[in-house]
């Protein structure tokens, strides 16, 4: 009697994750993760450097608009490494989500000729913008040197040890709401043109542009529901050594990811048996 030696099934229940067979298919991973860095920036001058030219010019717009115009602190920082730092961390949180709650329409071709765990496709989305995340932090840290050597004296401590909490935070919460929205896309095709114009506003609702130090009263509660909030504050205080970061804001924030994160999973696994009916 022949024995098979992987067996698919198209009625498996929401909550059944195989990452043994997530793992076996690691080699797909990298080939996804090379193939979004090459074709991203295949026959560009510059090449990988948009990486950091991007969340640059928005810095300088950011320092003339906010710090040198409306004269709103950077909590005795210098603006641009105030600035850079927040977005560091927020572009590698917002393009991972947009990148993941397209999924399902950048990859229906693909998913409908071959049979591989579906959630590969996020992950190599995490892996991949995570290089472009480690290369603006380089240039941070070298922006960060730079103004050392200039005078300024960041407050580093032994906090700087979860930076990598920090990236894997961000990472959690952007797959979270990237599976619900890859989700809930199939169906309805107006979230996906609310995303871009919503991501604005929520990186607006972050303090990026602005310390929390400076909002009080009512407006920081709001601020402080933001659950990206922590993940930026925390981002600063562990490499910067300047960051508001309450214990309310870190637990709502961890409780809420890991919510968003569980039910995301479940709702991609449930809509990825039968999407191809309706994508």
């Amino acid at each position: 009697m022949e024995k098979w030696t992987k067996i698919i099934r198209a009625d498996r229940k929401p909550w059944e994750i195989d990452f043994k067979e997530i793992w076996d298919y690691r080699d797909l991973i990298y080939l996804l993760v090379r193939r979004d860095f090459v074709a991203k920036y295949k026959q560009t001058i510059l090449g990988p450097l948009w990486f950091v030219i991007q969340p640059l010019l928005t810095t300088v717009v950011f320092t003339v608009i906010f710090n040198r115009i409306a004269k709103i602190s950077t909590n005795q920082l210098p603006p641009l490494v105030f600035y850079f730092s927040g977005l560091t961390i927020w572009n590698y949180f917002s393009k991972s989500l947009s990148n993941i709650a397209n999924t399902f329409r950048s990859n229906a071709g693909l998913f409908g000729k071959v049979y591989f765990p579906r959630l590969v496709i996020p992950i190599s989305v995490l892996i991949s913008n995570l290089m472009q995340f480690v290369l603006q932090l380089v240039f941070l840290v070298g922006f960060m040197i730079f103004y050392a050597i200039k005078g300024v004296h960041f407050h580093l401590t032994y906090q700087i040890v979860f930076l990598p909490l920090w990236v894997i935070f961000a990472a959690s919460m952007a797959l979270g709401f990237g599976l619900w929205i890859s989700a809930l896309t199939t169906r309805y095709r107006d979230l996906s043109y609310l995303l871009g114009f919503g991501m604005q506003l929520w990186m607006y609702a972050t303090p990026i542009a602005y310390p929390l130090s400076i909002l009080h009263g009512r407006l920081r509660q709001i601020v402080m529901l933001n659950p990206m909030t922590a993940v930026v504050e925390g981002f600063k205080l562990s490499l910067l050594g300047r960051g508001d970061l309450s214990t309310f804001s870190l637990f709502y924030s961890l409780i809420f990811t890991f919510v968003i994160l569980v039910t995301g999973i479940l709702i991609f696994n449930k809509v990825e048996q039968n999407f191809m009916d309706v994508v």
